[in-house]
């Protein structure tokens, strides 16, 4: 079982979306309504994660691995 976060859709103008984790299976559909007091909800799509190949990082000179010449801002 994977925990998702979802939160609720705010009904009001200026209401304030709260948050929460649900555990679901990985294949199941995101909810549309709290599974405990029906109310509508959505799920947060959350940052991931990257992959660097060894061949990346040794051709960086950068510490960050940002690029060759360094971070870019």
């Amino acid at each position: 079982m994977t925990l998702y976060v979802y939160e609720s859709i705010p009904l009001k103008p200026g209401e304030k979306p709260r948050h929460f984790e649900i555990k679901q299976n990985m294949n199941a559909k995101p909810l549309t309504k709290h599974p405990e007091t029906g109310e509508p909800i959505r799920r947060v799509v959350l940052g991931g994660f990257g992959v660097l190949s060894s061949k990346t990082a040794s051709n960086s000179s950068s510490s960050c691995g940002c690029a060759p010449g360094g971070c870019c801002n």
